[in-house]
């Protein structure tokens, strides 16, 4: 590794522990701040991005973009794209609010956690039954697994002929080192409760019964995920099992396969929710950015287009215990 990498990695390392006390010291005053900039009391300002023709009402377009996981907000390495406790904020925001007249989400995503599609996927059928808003969804490059879970609910769900959906199953992972640990002669020592407690260690081979218990929870998430699909799609289970073996689709696919209701882009998608509500200002949720997401914007810049430096970023900013996703995994 050259010099260059070797002083980047060193700055990359201390800025991730002088961040941890950043962090603390920094959120009650960005709280203050956004308190003052915003007189909402929000984490975002709407912002128009088409003007409409009728007044008194809007279309809001929510940006979904990214991993769906809960990583906590503010810290140095939080992903920009995708903020979750944000995000079902302003789904429950824009259903509440009478002066929207529809709301249009933008997927793309790989999916993610198996806890965080079901949130999301609660707040939509929310909005829907509870507030009666007429929720679209436009895919964007990617609406696979847990993105096309929390679109099935949706009342028309738009792709692009390019879209890559579908990957309709869940996964669970982890890495075994057990061989790796024994050839440089590190021992782990395991004092447990049970047989089960250490399950999924990367320190021992997994037994048979290990992994029945595991594919039993497995089998559960995909049940639940197969009923979330037939009920919004209205389909039968059987039918939605035939294509849900975990197998990506593109949008021309998932059309034919009657997984989408229409294909297009967003601009697209705007006008059917148009045709349907009137045409109202679209609007959007700009987040604000506090000295946090400035900081982890700085890094992206600093770890972008070095492998090296990326991967520790990846490593840093993701939880690395085994967890239920409902992921597109290439």
């Amino acid at each position: 590794m050259s010099r260059k990498r070797w002083l980047a990695l060193i700055a990359v390392a201390m800025i991730f522990f002088i961040s941890l006390g950043v962090n603390v010291m920094t959120s009650g005053v960005m709280s203050n701040a956004n308190a003052l900039l915003d007189t909402s009391g929000h984490e975002w300002t709407e912002q128009v991005i088409e003007a409409g023709e009728e007044l008194g009402g809007s279309i809001v377009v929510l940006e979904l973009s990214g991993v769906i996981q809960d990583v906590g907000d503010g810290g140095l390495f939080q992903a920009v794209g995708y903020r979750h406790q944000m995000f079902l904020s302003q789904i429950e925001h824009a259903a509440k609010d009478p002066s929207v007249e529809g709301i249009i989400i933008r997927v793309n995503t790989p999916g993610g956690g198996v806890v965080e599609s079901a949130e999301i996927h609660e707040k939509i059928v929310q909005a829907q039954v509870e507030y009666d808003k007429p929720i679209y969804v436009s895919m964007g490059n990617m609406a696979a697994s847990g993105g096309y879970y929390i679109a099935a609910p949706a009342d028309k769900i738009v792709a692009s002929p390019q879209t890559i959906t579908g990957s309709i199953g869940v996964i669970m992972e982890s890495i075994n080192v057990a061989e790796l640990a024994e050839n440089y002669g590190v021992k782990v020592n395991t004092i447990k409760s049970g047989p089960y407690k250490d399950i999924m260690s990367a320190m021992r081979e997994m037994t048979d019964e290990d992994r029945d218990i595991l594919q039993s929870i497995i089998d559960e998430s995909y049940d639940e995920f197969v009923r979330i699909i037939a009920e919004g799609r209205n389909m039968t289970e059987n039918e939605v099992r035939a294509i849900a073996d975990g197998r990506i689709y593109t949008g021309n696919q998932a059309f034919e396969l009657n997984l989408v209701d229409d294909l297009g882009s967003l601009d697209d998608t705007i006008s059917m929710m148009r045709d349907l509500v009137g045409e109202y200002n679209v609007i959007k949720y700009e987040p604000h950015v506090g000295f946090p997401q400035f900081l982890s914007m700085s890094m992206q810049k600093l770890t972008q287009g070095d492998h090296e430096l990326a991967t520790l970023e990846r490593i840093l900013s993701t939880d690395r215990s085994p967890t239920l996703k409902y992921i597109y995994t290439d």
